[in-house]
């Protein structure tokens, strides 16, 4: 499927954030910021809503610790008892480090998979830069060029006000 952009690249975080806010100002969609670092109030300024990876760690964690919970009960009182110093079977305190460790190991690897699964980052899955130096020295901006509305000479207008070394229009 192709899709129309329009694409500003620009020198620095300052300038690609002014543009952004400007972009949101004027109607413009954004359809991604590219950056060679994290871009501090850039989620902000894309309108970004606050990530729900962390409901699905803790989602995995709390998989982890009903697990962890039910299963050492069962192994140690009906699959293989064992008398272990005369100690109970059913002594909870025996079994929290295990819990807590199942817990780390399912929350991490479920928000591992989650996140590639949500970012479609798949096995094979092959990078299509606009730009060469998209994420190595520079800040671009890719706004959606969707319907008749769009305009390319204010969008244009704009990277240009904010010192785009780029921007043009093109297919991806």
């Amino acid at each position: 499927m192709r899709q129309r952009v329009f694409i500003g690249s620009f020198a620095s975080e300052e300038d690609v954030l002014g543009a952004v806010y400007a972009a949101r100002e004027q109607g413009f969609r954004i359809a991604d910021v590219y950056t060679p670092y994290a871009v501090h109030g850039l989620d902000r300024a894309m309108g970004l809503r606050p990530s729900r990876l962390p409901w699905a760690c803790f989602a995995f964690g709390l998989i982890g610790v009903v697990f962890a919970l039910t299963s050492q009960p069962w192994a140690m009182a009906y699959s293989w008892p064992m008398n272990v110093g005369g100690k109970p079977w059913n002594s909870l305190p025996a079994y929290i480090p295990v819990t807590f460790e199942v817990m780390v190991l399912l929350g991490g690897l479920g928000l591992v998979l989650t996140f590639l699964l949500r970012c479609g980052l798949l096995p094979g899955k092959q990078a299509r830069p606009h730009f060469r130096s998209a994420t190595d020295n520079h800040f671009v901006l890719v706004l959606d060029v969707t319907g008749e509305s769009f305009d390319a000479r204010a969008a244009e207008r704009l990277c240009h006000d904010f010192h785009a070394i780029r921007a043009e229009e093109r297919e991806r």
